[in-house]
């Protein structure tokens, strides 16, 4: 192996980490320091600490990200309404950038000369951590275990666990989890029985949302109070990115809102079946488009929906620190000074209904112009028949010559 003297390890305190924090030991003869960030996955992360004092670890960062995560990453990113491939919210994707940011900057304060993580050769996250390690640290060294050892499997990961003394946590069968990945705006599964893409996932996969036949049957109202394409208030209440995004996966959440089954493309090139519960997100991207509705220019808005897919296609690859990225998020942002205003949604049974939407300064909806009553010469009607000849003009054209 190449000289390496500290490591960074971006570390979870679960088993891949765990076995890759003492697999560095051994297999590098190098200081390994931990960083563990809580993005809202919703789990104590002390013991995270804890585990990395008891492997001997050199250092160890244990950080709220939350705020930063909700503000710098997922707003921005709502603000493009980004979907990927129409359906995936890219929950896992976005907490990518962050977690990159925070290694290289943890290896410039404490003298490392490597970063590691632990993902795997097969999927996504190895790109996304490396490409914006690369952007934000172009000499920095990284070390990634799932390309480098032998250890390819669940079974061969928890023997070489139980070989070393490291606990792991097991289902009732000794078998390892699914794959799961939370933060503060989803959820996912991987792995299992979800590598048949034909069979249901269980009910008791789910840990977020709540069934339908077990959501209310009252449908509720609620109230997203929005400036320059955030959401700031929740009926009312004034509260911080990272609590919104709180607010609504509990809402979301206890109305069985926010599931998705989904076969997407990953970057390397295969198909994957993944599992997502984003409850917050659901009901934040359908506000945030009918605010949109109400206060954006036409063209703006389909160049919008034009450019939609790149961006979101740059997020789900890995490219949140790429020149393009930076480049479609100012236009972005720049779109959204007039996203101002309310929105009123009815939650229920799974769905999100926009009710209700207004702005008092920025909505550029005319009533006089819109209305099916008397205008009173807010629009002149016979002005429709030039506009839909000269637009018709190279269809008459075409098809007179067929003639």
């Amino acid at each position: 192996m190449s000289s390496v003297n500290k490591t960074v390890l971006a570390y979870s305190g679960g088993l891949d980490t765990s076995i890759i924090l003492r697999w560095l030991q051994d297999t590098y003869r190098c200081d390994v320091v931990t960083f563990t960030a809580d993005i809202g996955q919703g789990e104590e992360i002390e013991p995270a600490r804890i585990k990395a004092e008891q492997f001997g670890a050199a250092e160890i960062f244990v950080e709220d990200l939350k705020d930063e995560f909700a503000r710098d990453f997922v707003f921005p990113m709502f603000r493009a309404n980004a979907l990927y491939e129409g359906e995936y919210l890219l929950g896992t994707s976005i907490a990518r950038p962050l977690i990159a940011k925070r290694l290289i900057e943890i290896a410039a304060h404490t003298h490392a000369d490597a970063i590691a993580h632990g993902a795997t050769g097969k999927g996504n996250d190895q790109v996304r951590f490396e490409l914006g390690a690369y952007a934000l640290n172009p000499d920095i060294k990284i070390i990634a275990p799932w390309r480098e050892w032998d250890l390819n499997s669940r079974e061969k990961l928890v023997a070489y666990a139980d070989t070393h003394g490291i606990p792991v946590d097991k289902d009732r069968a000794g078998r390892s989890q699914y794959s799961m990945d939370a933060n503060l705006l989803h959820i996912s599964y991987e792995g299992g029985q979800l590598e048949d893409p034909w069979i249901e996932p269980s009910d008791d996969m789910w840990r977020w949302t709540a069934a339908l036949d077990k959501a209310p049957d009252e449908h509720e109202h609620l109230e997203l109070d929005f400036q320059q394409g955030d959401v700031i208030a929740i009926n009312g209440e004034a509260l911080s990115p990272a609590a919104v995004v709180l607010r609504l996966n509990e809402l979301g959440s206890q109305h069985g809102i926010g599931r998705a089954d989904i076969v997407e493309n990953r970057y390397v090139g295969m198909k994957s079946r993944g599992c997502y519960e984003t409850p917050g997100g659901t009901i934040l991207l359908k506000a945030h488009r009918a605010m949109e509705s109400l206060t954006l220019d036409r063209e703006v808005a389909h160049l919008k929906d034009e450019l939609m897919p790149r961006y979101a296609s740059l997020v789900y690859n890995g490219y949140w620190w790429s020149p393009e990225r930076k480049m479609l998020q100012e236009m972005i942002d720049a779109s959204q000074v007039t996203v101002n205003g309310r929105v009123r949604l009815k939650l229920c049974k799974g769905n999100v209904m926009v009710v209700g939407r207004q702005s008092t300064n920025d909505s550029l909806f005319d009533e006089r112009t819109a209305t099916f009553e008397d205008d009173a010469g807010a629009y002149d009607q016979t002005d429709a028949a030039g506009f839909i000849k000269l637009n018709a003009l190279r269809m008459r054209i075409a098809s007179r010559l067929r003639r």
